[in-house]
Formats: C-alpha cells, structure tokens, sequence
C-alpha cells in the first residue's frame, strides 16, 4: 500500500467545538460562583446585616417612648431598613466585577448578558430576603408587634420585595459602576423607581400585623408582581446593551 493510499484511508480527524452553556446554565455558573464568594468572605453579608439592624434601631429611637406611633409605622422603618441597605449590596456586587477585570473575562468566556444580570438580580434577592428573615423578629420584638396572618404571607412579601428592589437595583447598579461617584449616583437613579415597590410592600406588611379586614391585601400583591414582571422584563432586555460599555 502506497503512502497516498494509507492517508486517504485514515479516519478523518475532527476537531470537537467547545459547547456554549445556554442562559440556564450560566446562570447557575455565575450565580454559584458569587454565593461561593460571598460564603467565602462575608464581607458583604455582615456590612448588610449590621447596617440594617442599625439603620432599624435608629428609627425606633428616633421616636422615643411614642410605642403606639412605633407600632404604625414598624412596616414602613423595616422597609426603609431594607433599601438603604440594598444600595451597599448593590454597590459592591458589580465592584468585585471591575476589580482585576473580571467582568471583561465574563464577556470573553462568553458569558450571555441576561445570564449576568440573572445571576447578579438572584443573588442580591438572596442577601436582601436573609436581611429581611434578621430584621423581621427584631422588628416584632423592637415595635411590640402582633402578627395577625401567616407567617409564611411575610415570608413571601420579603420575597417578592426583595425582588423587585434587586432587579431594579442590579440594572443601576451597573450602569454607575463606572462612575466615580457610583455611591452617590445609585440611590439617585434607584430610590424613585423604587417608590411603588415600597409603597406596596409597606402596605402588604402592614396588614400581616394589622389584619386585612377589606380585603387589600391580594391587590397590593399583584401590584408587586406586576412591578417585578416590568422590572426583570426590561432588566433582560436591556442589560446585554448596558454590559457592552462597562
């Protein structure tokens, strides 16, 4: 058999091409590669946790020994507890990114845009619901609270809050992380698309110590589901072109 015969009756060599994880898997990469960091660190975590526990003690001493008009407005110090500590998640969550170009070897892996917003929007929505499960019995204990409805309808009002606040969080979160006064320029852009959800979610908590005689508390749900559905729909939209310029 001649040289020429035996390479045109060798097995063609393919080269395999390297599979691009779908938006599913991505996400659960680069969502498991932030919670892996923050667990590792917890550095975030326990800013978050002392920034909130202080921020809530400091509108229960705001108003003294005044226990009644503590009790009506618990909802409303807890909330407010929450999103100013959200804007220290917020913040640092895309500076881990920038620091030794991490988020350019996201783009370069190739990491879908949608994956990272989701990845990021998940994991702040985990450390701001874990803050609400901290402050909610230190809220019932501060302000002499009496929880009428369930617990579990607490439970998820946090939920459904915290995602509305992450989402909205996350999308403005990125785009002043170029900026140099980033801290200053995110409750700028953040705090008044963030009104409604407050509004909503003061209520919605409100009834759970208060009691839902009128029946409110189903519309004050779906006004927070409808404002999650806005702001994750445009967050996926709109991210990819937003981590194009950072």
């Amino acid at each position: 058999m001649t040289p020429a015969e035996t390479v045109a009756q060798a097995p063609a060599v393919t080269t395999a091409r390297p599979v691009r994880p779908g938006l599913f898997a991505c996400t659960v990469i680069l969502l498991r590669k932030d919670l892996l960091l923050e667990w590792r660190t917890r550095a975030r975590l326990n800013a978050l946790v002392f920034f909130g526990i202080c921020t809530l003690l400091m509108f229960s001493f705001a108003l003294g020994a005044n226990a009644m008009a503590l009790r009506e407005h618990a909802s409303g110090y807890f909330w407010l507890a929450i999103l100013f500590a959200s804007v220290l998640s917020l913040s640092e969550s895309f500076r881990v990114e920038q620091e030794n170009h991490s988020l350019d070897g996201l783009r370069l892996a190739p990491a879908n845009g949608r994956a990272i917003f989701l990845a990021k929007a998940i994991g702040n929505t985990v450390l701001l619901w874990g803050l609400g499960a901290v402050l909610a019995p230190l809220s019932i204990a501060v302000f002499d609270l009496r929880v009428v409805m369930s617990l579990f309808t607490l439970a998820f009002i946090m939920l459904v809050g915290s995602m509305a606040i992450s989402a909205a969080g996350t999308f403005y979160a990125s785009i002043a992380s170029n900026a140099r006064a980033r801290d200053v320029l995110l409750p700028i852009l953040l705090f008044p698309v963030l009104v409604p959800v407050l509004i909503a979610a003061v209520k919605a908590t409100t009834m759970v110590f208060e009691g839902d005689p009128m029946n409110q508390m189903e519309s004050w749900l779906t006004l927070l589901g409808s404002l999650n559905v806005i702001y994750w729909g445009l967050g996926l939209v709109l991210f990819p072109r937003i981590i194009e310029d950072l």
